[in-house]
């Protein structure tokens, strides 16, 4: 199979992709050992099958072997950076209707292109803003605000 990066970036139906929960694989590419830890208990109160990596090279081998629906993507990891990772993992063509989301400390306008570049489809700054994960994670369905 040849896969062609930018060809896949607006792959059609990749807003359903979540639309089951309970076959949804999410993995959570996070250092921070409590962050990843609290997100993968949160996801996983939501429904979601949660794995975590904790550097580059962990998630590539993870995206590969788990196949995940959605990566929530620390840009700044040891080793590999999340962009990094990120290309990589869509190189491998693990998923062409994969959603990749940065979930990061780094929010400036260069960061957020430098995260559409890599092939990352939406850049989400910390704290986590729940109802914004939602909303990319189930698009159309209702939310309580709350």
């Amino acid at each position: 199979m040849i896969c062609h990066s930018h060809a896949r970036k607006q792959a059609p139906g990749r807003a359903q992709i979540v639309s089951d929960k309970t076959a949804t694989r999410i993995l959570i590419v996070e250092d921070n050992e409590d962050s990843a830890q609290s997100l993968k208990m949160l996801l996983e109160a939501l429904g979601y099958a949660a794995h975590i990596a904790h550097d580059g090279e962990a998630a590539l081998s993870a995206a590969l072997s788990l196949q995940p629906a959605v990566i929530l993507m620390d840009i700044g990891l040891p080793g590999m950076n999340g962009y990094e990772a990120a290309r990589r993992i869509r190189r491998q063509c693990v998923n062409p209707n994969m959603l990749i989301v940065a979930l990061t400390g780094w929010g400036h306008q260069t960061d957020r292109r430098r995260s559409a570049e890599a092939g990352i489809d939406h850049h989400l700054v910390k704290p986590l803003d729940l109802a914004k994960l939602r909303q990319i994670l189930q698009p159309g369905q209702p939310h309580d605000p709350h």
